[in-house]
Protein backbone atom coordinates (compact mmCIF):
# COMPACT_ATOMS: atom_id res chain seq x y z
CA UNK A 1 0.00 0.00 0.00
CA UNK A 2 1.31 3.51 -1.19
CA UNK A 3 0.13 5.96 1.69
CA UNK A 4 -0.28 9.42 0.91
CA UNK A 5 -1.80 12.28 2.55
CA UNK A 6 -3.80 15.44 1.20
CA UNK A 7 -2.07 17.72 2.73
CA UNK A 8 -3.70 19.52 -0.52
CA UNK A 9 -6.87 20.17 1.64
CA UNK A 10 -4.38 21.67 3.92
CA UNK A 11 -2.64 23.80 1.80
CA UNK A 12 -6.26 25.40 1.01
CA UNK A 13 -6.91 26.45 4.75
CA UNK A 14 -6.60 29.84 4.60
CA UNK A 15 -8.83 30.01 1.21
CA UNK A 16 -11.72 28.94 3.18
CA UNK A 17 -12.02 32.16 5.32
CA UNK A 18 -12.48 34.17 2.25
CA UNK A 19 -13.98 31.80 0.05
CA UNK A 20 -17.13 30.25 -0.36
CA UNK A 21 -17.57 26.79 1.50
CA UNK A 22 -16.99 23.48 -0.18
CA UNK A 23 -20.05 22.28 -2.67
CA UNK A 24 -21.17 19.63 -2.46
CA UNK A 25 -20.80 16.63 -5.20
CA UNK A 26 -22.61 14.18 -3.65
CA UNK A 27 -26.05 12.80 -4.41
CA UNK A 28 -28.21 13.95 -1.69
CA UNK A 29 -29.06 10.56 -0.74
CA UNK A 30 -28.59 11.44 2.98
CA UNK A 31 -31.19 13.27 3.46
CA UNK A 32 -31.70 12.50 7.26
CA UNK A 33 -28.37 13.75 8.34
CA UNK A 34 -28.20 17.39 6.62
CA UNK A 35 -27.15 20.58 8.73
CA UNK A 36 -27.46 23.83 6.67
CA UNK A 37 -25.28 25.86 7.62
CA UNK A 38 -22.85 23.36 9.39
CA UNK A 39 -19.55 25.06 10.58
CA UNK A 40 -16.30 22.81 11.57
CA UNK A 41 -14.22 25.07 14.34
CA UNK A 42 -10.38 23.64 13.81
CA UNK A 43 -8.49 24.73 16.92
CA UNK A 44 -5.03 25.45 15.71
CA UNK A 45 -3.21 26.78 12.19
CA UNK A 46 -3.30 24.89 8.91
CA UNK A 47 -1.33 21.80 7.93
CA UNK A 48 -1.53 20.10 10.99
CA UNK A 49 -3.75 16.51 12.40
CA UNK A 50 -6.67 18.49 13.67
CA UNK A 51 -6.55 20.47 10.16
CA UNK A 52 -6.68 17.63 8.18
CA UNK A 53 -8.96 15.80 9.87
CA UNK A 54 -11.57 18.19 9.75
CA UNK A 55 -11.24 18.96 6.02
CA UNK A 56 -10.98 15.08 5.28
CA UNK A 57 -14.19 14.99 7.15
CA UNK A 58 -15.79 17.38 5.83
CA UNK A 59 -15.44 17.13 1.77
CA UNK A 60 -15.71 12.69 2.63
CA UNK A 61 -19.39 14.17 4.49
CA UNK A 62 -20.28 16.54 1.15
CA UNK A 63 -19.30 13.56 -1.36
CA UNK A 64 -20.76 11.07 0.20
CA UNK A 65 -24.18 13.50 -0.23
CA UNK A 66 -24.43 13.14 3.71
CA UNK A 67 -24.62 17.01 3.97
CA UNK A 68 -23.94 20.61 2.07
CA UNK A 69 -21.42 23.69 2.14
CA UNK A 70 -19.53 22.37 5.53
CA UNK A 71 -17.54 25.81 6.21
CA UNK A 72 -13.79 24.72 8.06
CA UNK A 73 -12.21 27.44 10.08
CA UNK A 74 -9.24 28.10 11.83
CA UNK A 75 -9.48 29.76 15.41
CA UNK A 76 -5.79 28.92 16.35
CA UNK A 77 -4.59 29.81 20.23
CA UNK A 78 -3.20 28.04 23.37
CA UNK A 79 -3.05 24.73 22.03
CA UNK A 80 -6.71 24.61 21.38
CA UNK A 81 -8.03 26.15 24.16
CA UNK A 82 -9.11 29.39 22.66
CA UNK A 83 -11.27 27.85 20.13
CA UNK A 84 -12.71 25.14 23.27
CA UNK A 85 -13.23 28.56 25.07
CA UNK A 86 -15.19 29.79 21.39
CA UNK A 87 -16.81 26.80 21.49
CA UNK A 88 -18.34 26.43 24.86
CA UNK A 89 -19.50 30.26 24.71
CA UNK A 90 -21.49 28.67 21.71
CA UNK A 91 -24.30 27.65 24.07
CA UNK A 92 -27.12 25.27 22.02
CA UNK A 93 -25.66 25.77 18.81
CA UNK A 94 -26.47 22.98 16.79
CA UNK A 95 -24.39 23.72 13.68
CA UNK A 96 -20.91 23.97 15.46
CA UNK A 97 -18.54 21.28 16.07
CA UNK A 98 -14.56 20.94 16.35
CA UNK A 99 -12.20 18.76 15.51
CA UNK A 100 -9.90 17.83 18.54
CA UNK A 101 -7.73 15.38 20.15
CA UNK A 102 -5.36 14.60 23.07
CA UNK A 103 -3.85 17.71 22.42
CA UNK A 104 -6.88 19.54 23.61
CA UNK A 105 -7.09 17.64 26.51
CA UNK A 106 -3.35 18.30 27.77
CA UNK A 107 -3.07 22.10 26.95
CA UNK A 108 -6.83 22.23 29.60
CA UNK A 109 -4.27 21.41 31.93
CA UNK A 110 -0.84 23.03 30.67
CA UNK A 111 -2.89 26.55 30.17
CA UNK A 112 -4.82 26.45 33.32
CA UNK A 113 -7.89 26.26 31.01
CA UNK A 114 -11.35 28.01 33.01
CA UNK A 115 -13.20 25.48 30.26
CA UNK A 116 -12.43 21.79 30.24
CA UNK A 117 -13.74 18.95 27.95
CA UNK A 118 -16.28 17.98 30.49
CA UNK A 119 -17.97 21.52 29.52
CA UNK A 120 -18.66 20.11 25.84
CA UNK A 121 -20.97 17.75 23.88
CA UNK A 122 -19.10 14.59 23.19
CA UNK A 123 -19.98 13.24 19.46
CA UNK A 124 -17.23 11.07 18.16
CA UNK A 125 -13.83 9.76 18.56
CA UNK A 126 -12.48 8.85 15.12
CA UNK A 127 -9.25 8.19 14.65
CA UNK A 128 -5.74 6.59 16.22
CA UNK A 129 -2.69 7.27 14.92
CA UNK A 130 1.03 7.08 15.55
CA UNK A 131 3.36 9.40 16.05
CA UNK A 132 6.60 9.61 14.43
CA UNK A 133 10.19 10.74 14.50
CA UNK A 134 11.26 12.80 12.14
CA UNK A 135 14.74 14.76 11.14
CA UNK A 136 15.06 17.20 8.05
CA UNK A 137 17.09 15.33 4.96
CA UNK A 138 20.55 16.99 5.76
CA UNK A 139 20.42 15.90 9.81
CA UNK A 140 23.37 13.78 10.54
CA UNK A 141 21.27 11.58 12.16
CA UNK A 142 20.37 8.71 10.30
CA UNK A 143 18.85 6.37 12.96
CA UNK A 144 16.53 6.58 15.76
CA UNK A 145 20.02 4.88 17.55
CA UNK A 146 22.32 7.64 16.42
CA UNK A 147 19.34 10.26 17.78
CA UNK A 148 19.09 9.01 21.33
CA UNK A 149 23.00 8.59 21.59
CA UNK A 150 23.52 12.13 20.83
CA UNK A 151 20.41 13.72 22.81
CA UNK A 152 21.61 11.64 26.14
CA UNK A 153 24.50 13.60 25.56
CA UNK A 154 22.88 16.91 25.29
CA UNK A 155 19.71 17.04 25.84
CA UNK A 156 19.51 21.05 26.09
CA UNK A 157 21.43 21.08 22.31
CA UNK A 158 19.05 18.80 20.67
CA UNK A 159 15.94 20.58 20.72
CA UNK A 160 12.37 18.63 19.57
CA UNK A 161 9.47 20.40 17.94
CA UNK A 162 5.78 19.01 18.67
CA UNK A 163 3.08 20.47 17.29
CA UNK A 164 0.78 20.67 20.47
CA UNK A 165 1.18 22.38 23.44
CA UNK A 166 2.78 20.73 26.79
CA UNK A 167 0.43 18.25 27.75
CA UNK A 168 -0.15 17.14 24.11
CA UNK A 169 0.81 14.00 22.16
CA UNK A 170 3.47 15.59 20.12
CA UNK A 171 4.97 16.56 23.58
CA UNK A 172 3.79 13.55 26.15
CA UNK A 173 5.56 11.20 23.07
CA UNK A 174 9.52 12.97 23.10
CA UNK A 175 8.86 13.16 27.13
CA UNK A 176 8.12 9.35 27.36
CA UNK A 177 10.82 8.36 24.84
CA UNK A 178 13.43 10.63 27.32
CA UNK A 179 12.12 8.87 30.15
CA UNK A 180 13.21 5.15 28.28
CA UNK A 181 16.29 6.70 27.24
CA UNK A 182 17.53 7.49 31.34
CA UNK A 183 16.83 11.55 30.15
CA UNK A 184 15.79 13.61 32.55
CA UNK A 185 12.00 14.77 31.40
CA UNK A 186 12.88 18.58 32.63
CA UNK A 187 15.93 18.58 30.48
CA UNK A 188 14.38 18.25 27.48
CA UNK A 189 13.90 21.13 24.91
CA UNK A 190 10.80 21.05 23.92
CA UNK A 191 9.58 23.20 21.48
CA UNK A 192 5.84 23.76 20.77
CA UNK A 193 4.29 24.85 18.06
CA UNK A 194 0.54 25.43 17.26
CA UNK A 195 0.09 22.62 14.59
CA UNK A 196 1.95 21.12 12.18
CA UNK A 197 2.28 23.42 9.94
CA UNK A 198 4.48 25.70 11.73
CA UNK A 199 6.20 22.90 12.97
CA UNK A 200 7.00 21.41 9.34
CA UNK A 201 8.67 24.58 8.54
CA UNK A 202 10.98 24.23 12.08
CA UNK A 203 12.23 20.97 10.89
CA UNK A 204 13.07 21.85 7.31
CA UNK A 205 14.71 24.98 8.52
CA UNK A 206 16.83 22.82 11.26
CA UNK A 207 15.75 25.12 14.05
CA UNK A 208 14.80 22.04 16.18
CA UNK A 209 16.93 18.69 15.49
CA UNK A 210 13.92 16.52 14.84
CA UNK A 211 10.32 16.37 15.63
CA UNK A 212 7.51 14.51 16.37
CA UNK A 213 4.19 14.64 14.81
CA UNK A 214 0.96 12.26 13.49
CA UNK A 215 1.86 9.94 11.09
CA UNK A 216 -0.34 11.03 8.45
CA UNK A 217 0.93 14.70 8.87
CA UNK A 218 4.11 14.40 7.18
CA UNK A 219 3.81 11.67 4.08
CA UNK A 220 4.34 13.54 1.05
CA UNK A 221 7.53 15.15 2.43
CA UNK A 222 8.84 12.31 3.50
CA UNK A 223 7.99 10.24 0.29
CA UNK A 224 9.30 13.31 -1.31
CA UNK A 225 12.77 12.98 0.83
CA UNK A 226 12.45 16.14 2.40
CA UNK A 227 12.06 14.51 5.89
CA UNK A 228 13.79 11.18 7.09
CA UNK A 229 11.26 8.75 9.05
CA UNK A 230 13.79 7.61 11.63
CA UNK A 231 10.84 5.50 14.13
CA UNK A 232 7.20 4.80 14.74
CA UNK A 233 5.97 5.53 18.16
CA UNK A 234 3.09 3.10 18.71
CA UNK A 235 3.47 -0.82 19.50
CA UNK A 236 3.52 -2.19 15.88
CA UNK A 237 5.33 -0.80 12.89
CA UNK A 238 3.26 1.18 10.16
CA UNK A 239 2.44 -0.54 6.78
CA UNK A 240 3.93 1.17 4.37
CA UNK A 241 6.32 3.22 6.49
CA UNK A 242 10.12 1.58 6.50
CA UNK A 243 10.95 2.85 10.16
CA UNK A 244 11.02 0.68 13.73
CA UNK A 245 8.87 1.09 16.68
CA UNK A 246 10.70 2.33 19.68
CA UNK A 247 10.88 -1.07 21.51
CA UNK A 248 12.47 -1.77 18.47
CA UNK A 249 14.99 0.27 18.61
CA UNK A 250 15.52 0.04 22.95
CA UNK A 251 13.40 2.22 24.24
CA UNK A 252 10.67 0.60 26.37
CA UNK A 253 7.89 2.63 25.58
CA UNK A 254 4.64 3.51 23.14
CA UNK A 255 2.42 6.24 22.05
CA UNK A 256 0.27 6.50 20.16
CA UNK A 257 -2.36 10.02 19.64
CA UNK A 258 -6.16 9.75 18.59
CA UNK A 259 -8.70 12.44 17.47
CA UNK A 260 -12.92 13.28 17.38
CA UNK A 261 -15.57 15.83 17.39
CA UNK A 262 -17.25 17.68 20.12
CA UNK A 263 -19.92 20.29 19.84
CA UNK A 264 -21.33 23.40 22.30
CA UNK A 265 -22.85 21.96 25.31
CA UNK A 266 -26.63 22.50 25.80
CA UNK A 267 -27.46 21.24 22.36
CA UNK A 268 -30.98 19.26 22.35
CA UNK A 269 -31.75 15.59 22.13
CA UNK A 270 -32.09 16.24 18.61
CA UNK A 271 -29.46 18.49 17.67
CA UNK A 272 -26.96 16.00 19.63
CA UNK A 273 -28.38 13.04 18.04
CA UNK A 274 -28.13 14.56 14.22
CA UNK A 275 -24.11 15.11 14.83
CA UNK A 276 -23.58 11.82 15.84
CA UNK A 277 -26.34 10.10 12.93
CA UNK A 278 -23.85 12.79 10.35
CA UNK A 279 -20.81 11.53 12.18
CA UNK A 280 -21.88 7.57 12.01
CA UNK A 281 -23.14 7.55 8.46
CA UNK A 282 -19.11 9.57 7.55
CA UNK A 283 -17.67 6.87 9.67
CA UNK A 284 -19.45 3.92 7.30
CA UNK A 285 -18.49 5.53 4.04
CA UNK A 286 -16.45 4.67 1.43
CA UNK A 287 -15.25 8.15 1.24
CA UNK A 288 -13.92 7.78 4.55
CA UNK A 289 -12.65 4.37 4.61
CA UNK A 290 -10.26 5.57 1.51
CA UNK A 291 -9.34 8.21 3.77
CA UNK A 292 -8.06 6.32 6.68
CA UNK A 293 -6.30 3.95 4.41
CA UNK A 294 -4.36 6.48 2.57
CA UNK A 295 -3.26 8.59 5.91
CA UNK A 296 -2.41 5.45 7.67
CA UNK A 297 -5.34 6.48 10.48
CA UNK A 298 -6.35 3.67 12.81
CA UNK A 299 -10.44 3.10 13.28
CA UNK A 300 -11.06 4.26 16.79
CA UNK A 301 -14.95 4.84 16.47
CA UNK A 302 -16.81 5.66 19.77
CA UNK A 303 -19.66 7.94 19.85
CA UNK A 304 -21.65 10.14 22.49
CA UNK A 305 -22.07 8.81 26.44
CA UNK A 306 -19.26 6.48 25.54
CA UNK A 307 -17.24 8.86 24.14
CA UNK A 308 -17.46 11.01 27.03
CA UNK A 309 -16.60 8.45 29.31
CA UNK A 310 -12.99 8.16 27.36
CA UNK A 311 -12.47 12.32 27.62
CA UNK A 312 -12.98 11.85 31.30
CA UNK A 313 -10.76 9.13 31.46
CA UNK A 314 -8.33 10.43 29.33
CA UNK A 315 -8.23 13.79 31.35
CA UNK A 316 -7.06 11.93 34.48
CA UNK A 317 -4.64 10.10 32.48
CA UNK A 318 -2.53 13.14 31.49
CA UNK A 319 -2.81 14.88 34.76
CA UNK A 320 -1.29 11.60 35.78
CA UNK A 321 1.34 11.61 33.54
CA UNK A 322 2.69 15.23 33.37
CA UNK A 323 2.81 14.35 37.35
CA UNK A 324 4.79 11.16 37.05
CA UNK A 325 6.84 13.30 34.66
CA UNK A 326 7.27 16.43 36.96
CA UNK A 327 5.80 18.21 34.46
Amino acid sequence: MRLRTPLALAGAALLVLVAPPLLSTGSGSGTGTQIPGLRLMVPNTPGGGYDITARTAAKNAEDAGLTHNVEVFNLPGAGGTVGLARLVGEHGNGKLAMSMGLGVVGAVHTNNSPRGLGDTTPIARLTEEQDIVVVAKDSPHETIGQLVEAWKADPAGLPVGGGSSPGGPDHLAPMLMAKAAGIAPRDVNYIPFDGGGELLASILGSKVAFGVSGVGEYLDQIEAGELRLLAVTGPERVPGLDAPTLRESGLDTDFTNWRGIVAPPGLSGAERDKLIALIRKLHDSPQWKDSMEKNGWDDAFLTGDAFGEFLDAQDQRVATVLKELGL
